[in-house]
């Protein structure tokens, strides 16, 4: 069979169920509901539970529409994308335009909540030391001070690329929930045992009228502001038709809950002197969990509500940064900002003058707004993006009625049209209590609208929408593969010298991959912009492989993390297994494609073949030590395909002691004999005893008059520090010859080779 070169592209889907929800989940229970909790109360009252719950009524409206958008059309950049696609030009530009302002403004929420407990926390623990700070430069400028430098250091964190890995991600939040939930109970216990006094707490239930519960309605939407980030995700989440709308709703119903749990707790727990506890959670505002706590926690409970909320403002934060400068960058690259902003740094890989530019008018808020119109400007601004996310829907059925969609909005077209008509209502009614929210906005689109027709509108309508259609995602292999990865193009021909022979014993393709790894800060789509760097690797293998008779293919595989990526490979091709290059290590220094290799290592559930290439690539000979085990056996297996196609003289060795008896030489050269009656006549091949006091270090020194060495995983390796087991990896470690080093996988798909040997 002619060899059939065929490129594709594809992305590590490797975001779970789980990991998705906890995206969601951990953008929702960020500094929201620490900083808005006391404004709530203070502006409704014991209704401000009323006021959360019908904020998620509101949310849950525009996460259907979230939920059909992002399974119908997976691709990064959540709303903003949405509404480009229904609505190009000028509306689509207001739509990124607020959408950026939003998430800017949110930052300066959470840089000011953190500034609020950081003062809180030295207060408890120094007050000498705070108070002396203080009365030199003053509470506000302490706030200003600390809401600077926090800023600042996100800012660079996410200019340098500092990436938190989806495991950290997920303890992360799992660890904020879990603080939430010891205050909860702690929160119940003493409602419980004052059950008559906690109920007076809520009456009157409307102090301040309806009209406080819709004022603070305005003040904490943007608390459930976040599980539209699952969407931004969207290209890297695994089987995206059912997993994002389970993630979308799934988070928001653990967040609501939480949430109201919380407001219950904080409101019927306390029993302050002189107030109503609303109101004395309303004079501390962004501080009042805090001060909730005080009343019915021990002191380590109080601490730990305090690094709560201190953790909460820096992962919502760093989370928000990143999203702003994102919709900047999509922004930029859409000819909807100066194209620079798209720029992505070479070395980070990522958009350091979006970041930048965020950054400069995030720390302006901050330090120019209070508080609550920080907070209501970006409720606003994400009420205003989520109504024109909720008409998108209604467009994008119209515009694309043939886009496969699995999941669909209930009774459509009623609910979008609701959540739009509720998000409008609750934009407007802000005027009444916070206009200067509105002013912002208004004069923020104003100034974008002037700048989009005097600069923007003819270069942005030359790049019309793309709609990723589900028939164009590469569909999963339907056959096995031997998987060749590959990485720098002068050791292409060598690795494929060894892929080439397997795949053609086992009678399966071969399909060479080449990883692009994409900042964390970055959407993952955005490495087909670096697609180009690794055509000089497949156009080598194809000239290779031209006139093979294996069937050939090449895939592009675009991952924030390249072990990822090559894991996703291996399932996406079935791989039976996978050869890659190797420096002779794995411990957490020495990486390959830039990435630590224990994780291909350790999870690949496929045959590997590492290669350490050595000081040539030209193979003569090869050194087969022998040993028991089922990876020996697969180090047999493979020498023989290899030796076959390289031409190799095999000698087979076996180690055995300084001055050996003859006992041990006879049992020696039975093991030999024993390797050697299981490889093919057709192969020249000798037999060699090794005496040395080290097994390594003896096959270490023989491997010197060779080219290759051929060696099989230990049967029981520490995993914790070496991946294959001591010997094979202080062969490759300090032979100067070329080692392959093979193991077996656990749980591979059994594709066995052509020719049964032993």
């Amino acid at each position: 069979m002619a060899s059939t070169p065929t490129t594709e592209s594809s992305f590590a889907r490797n975001l779970g169920l789980f990991d998705a929800t906890m995206i969601g989940v951990g953008a929702m229970i960020g500094a929201g509901i620490f900083v808005l909790t006391g404004i709530a109360a203070g502006e409704a009252g014991p209704a401000s539970i009323l006021a959360f719950a019908l904020n998620g009524v509101v949310t849950l409206l525009t996460a259907f529409a979230y939920a059909e958008l992002a399974s119908a059309i997976p691709r990064a950049g959540g709303g903003y994308s949405f509404v480009r696609m229904a609505f190009p030009g000028g509306t689509g530009f207001v739509a990124g335009w607020m959408l950026w302002f939003a998430y800017t403004v949110a930052c300066s929420l959470y840089a000011i909540g953190f500034a609020g407990y950081f003062w809180e926390f030295f207060h408890k623990y120094t007050p000498e030391l705070s108070g002396a700070i203080l009365n030199v430069i003053g509470q506000h400028s302490g706030i200003i001070l600390v809401t600077l430098m926090i800023g600042v250091v996100f800012i660079l964190l996410n200019a340098r690329g500092a990436e938190v890995t989806g495991k950290t991600e997920n303890v992360l939040t799992l660890s904020k929930i879990v603080i939430l939930l010891i205050f909860i109970g702690y929160g119940i216990r003493q409602i419980l045992a004052e059950p008559v006094r906690a109920a007076e707490s809520f009456t009157p239930f409307l102090p301040q009228g309806f009209g406080g519960v819709i004022i603070a309605m305005g003040l904490t939407f943007i608390a459930f502001e976040g599980y539209d980030l699952i969407a931004t995700v969207a290209e890297e989440i695994k089987n995206p038709e059912k997993n994002i709308p389970r993630a979308t709703f799934i988070s928001l119903s653990i967040t609501v809950v939480i949430y109201l749990l919380i407001l219950w707790v904080s409101l019927g727990a306390i029993n302050p002197e002189g107030m109503e506890s609303w109101e004395f959670l309303g004079k501390f505002k962004e501080t009042a969990i805090v001060r909730a706590a005080e009343n019915f926690m021990p002191a380590f409970g109080v601490a730990i509500i305090v690094f709560g909320g201190l953790l909460s403002t820096m992962s919502a934060l760093n989370a928000t940064v990143m999203a702003a400068s994102r919709v900047a960058f999509s922004m930029g690259r859409d000819r909807y900002l100066p194209h620079i902003i798209s720029t992505i740094h070479p070395k980070s890989r990522t958009p350091k003058l979006a970041i930048f530019t965020t950054g400069v008018i995030l720390l302006v808020m901050a330090i120019t707004l209070p508080i609550e119109a920080v907070g209501s400007a970006a409720s606003l601004m994400f009420l205003l993006t989520f109504a024109m996310v909720n008409l998108s829907v209604i467009a994008l059925r119209r515009k694309y009625p043939d886009i496969p969609r699995k999941y669909k909005i209930p009774f459509y077209p009623y609910v979008p049209i609701l959540g739009f008509s509720l998000n409008i209502l609750l934009a407007l009614y802000q005027f009444s209590f916070q206009p200067i929210a509105w002013y912002v906005t208004i004069g923020w689109i104003a100034v974008g609208l002037i700048i989009y027709y005097a600069h923007f509108e003819k270069k942005a309508s030359l790049l019309e929408p793309q709609v990723l259609l589900p028939n164009q995602r590469p569909v999963e292999s339907t056959e096995p593969s031997v998987l060749v990865a590959l990485h720098n193009p002068a050791t292409v021909k060598t690795l494929l010298d060894f892929a080439y022979p397997v795949a053609k014993a086992r009678g399966v393709k071969l399909t060479a991959i080449a990883v692009v790894d994409v900042s964390q800060q970055m959407p993952i789509h955005e490495g087909l912009r670096f697609a180009h760097h690794k055509e000089p690797l497949f156009n080598a293998a194809r000239d290779y492989m031209r006139n093979k008779s294996t069937k050939f293919e090449t895939d592009l595989v675009i991952a924030h993390q390249p072990a990822d990526g090559i894991l996703a490979a291996i399932e996406r091709h079935k791989a039976t297994a996978l050869v890659m290059g190797w420096k002779g290590f794995t411990n957490a220094r020495d990486r390959i494609f830039g990435e630590v290799a224990d994780k291909v290592i350790h999870l690949a559930p496929c045959d590997i073949m590492m290669l350490k290439i050595g000081k040539s690539q030209t193979f003569n000979s090869c050194l087969l030590p022998t040993a028991g085990g089922p990876n020996a056996k697969l180090a047999r297996q493979i020498i023989q395909s290899v030796a076959e196609h390289m031409k190799l003289q095999l000698t087979a060795a076996y180690v055995v002691s300084d001055n050996p008896g003859d006992e041990e030489k006879i049992q020696a050269t039975e093991r030999i004999e024993s390797t050697m009656d299981e490889i093919e006549t057709t192969i020249k091949t000798e037999q060699m005893l090794i005496e040395s006091k080290s097994v390594a270090g003896g096959i270490a020194r023989a491997s010197r008059e060779y080219d290759l060495v051929v060696i099989g995983a230990a049967k029981e390796p520490l995993f914790r520090q070496m991946l294959f087991g001591e010997i094979p990896e202080k062969v490759a470690r300090y032979s100067t010859s070329s080692v392959l080093v093979v193991k077996k996988g656990v749980g591979q798909m059994k594709s066995g080779f052509k020719k049964v040997l032993g």
